[in-house]
C-alpha cells in the first residue's frame, strides 16, 4: 500500500494541506493520474525515482484529463523546477535533475518556488 504524505514547503505546512500519495513502484508512476476527470486541491501524487534524473522524472500527460501543477523535487529535498502541465501533452522535463515529481491541483503551483526546501510527512 502507498503512503500518503502531508506536504510542507520551508518547514512550514501549506493551508490548505495538500496530501500526496507517494508512488514507488513502476506502474503506480506510468499510470499517476491517467483516466481522472478532477484532482481536488489537498490531493496529489508524489512520483518517486531511486536518483535525481531527468529523463526518469519526465512526465505525460497522455490520458490525463485536466491540467496538473508538476513540481521536481531533487534528492536533497529542494525544489529544482515546476510548470502547469497541459491535458493530453505527450512529455514535461525538469531543467534540472530531480529524485520526486509532485502533481498537484494547478492552481496551488504558486505556493512552490525554485530553490525553497520540501518535506514529507506521513500520515498515520
Amino acid at each position: 500500500m502507498n503512503r500518503t504524505l502531508n506536504i510542507l514547503v520551508n518547514e512550514k505546512p501549506l493551508s490548505p494541506p495538500i496530501f500526496a500519495e507517494e508512488c514507488k513502484d513502476f506502474i503506480s508512476r506510468l499510470k499517476g493520474l491517467m483516466g481522472k476527470r478532477e484532482l481536488k486541491e489537498d490531493k496529489g501524487i508524489i512520483l518517486v525515482q531511486k536518483s535525481d534524473s531527468r529523463m526518469d522524472s519526465a512526465i505525460h500527460m497522455v490520458a490525463v484529463f485536466m491540467d496538473l501543477g508538476i513540481v521536481w523535487i531533487n534528492s536533497q529535498m529542494v525544489i529544482v523546477d515546476k510548470v502547469v502541465a497541459k491535458s493530453w501533452r505527450p512529455f514535461y522535463m525538469s531543467s534540472q535533475p530531480a529524485m520526486y515529481t509532485l502533481e498537484v491541483h494547478p492552481d496551488r503551483i504558486n505556493e512552490f518556488a525554485i530553490h525553497d526546501k520540501v518535506t514529507f510527512h506521513e500520515i498515520a
